[in-house]
């Protein structure tokens, strides 16, 4: 994916999990046999996060972190899974990170960082309610998240 961008410059990476024809139950001879077919649709929604990563967090080939097996994990997103293995880079300062640090911290999206930026030229942030309504993934952010 990442070559595609970058050396290729394309705009867009489309994916689809394969299926066989309408109504067939069976599943593709490349995935692990007995694999649940959900698993064959939520292997696609990792790669489209990892594209959105790409493509407008700044994340490069290199950020992008596989399990033991050389795959991206299913049962976690792979931003999460990223700062979980990067634990020297938490936590961020709300009041003095940068737009791209701030895009790097799960749960946090463009729309809320620009928030952040925005809120913080008036008055200093001194806590996770101070950015928004509390939802789940700014609870998950608040774990990454220094005032």
């Amino acid at each position: 994916m990442w070559g595609l961008y970058d050396r290729l410059n394309l705009k867009r990476v489309y994916f689809s999990a394969y299926q066989k024809g309408l109504g067939d139950g069976s599943i593709d001879a490349e995935l692990q046999p007995g694999l649940p077919r959900a698993d064959a649709f939520m292997r696609e929604h990792r790669l489209y996060q990892v594209d959105f990563l790409m493509r407008k967090y700044g994340f490069t080939e290199s950020d992008i972190c596989f399990d033991k097996s050389g795959f991206l994990p299913l049962e976690i997103d792979p931003k999460e899974y990223w700062a979980r293995l990067h634990p020297d880079y938490f936590p961020v300062n709300v009041n003095k990170a940068s737009k791209n640090q701030l895009l790097r911290v799960p749960g946090l999206g463009e729309v809320t960082v620009n928030r952040i930026l925005e809120q913080r030229k008036m008055a200093s942030i001194n806590g996770i309610r101070s950015i928004g309504k509390p939802t789940r993934l700014l609870e998950k952010a608040n774990e990454y998240l220094c005032f």
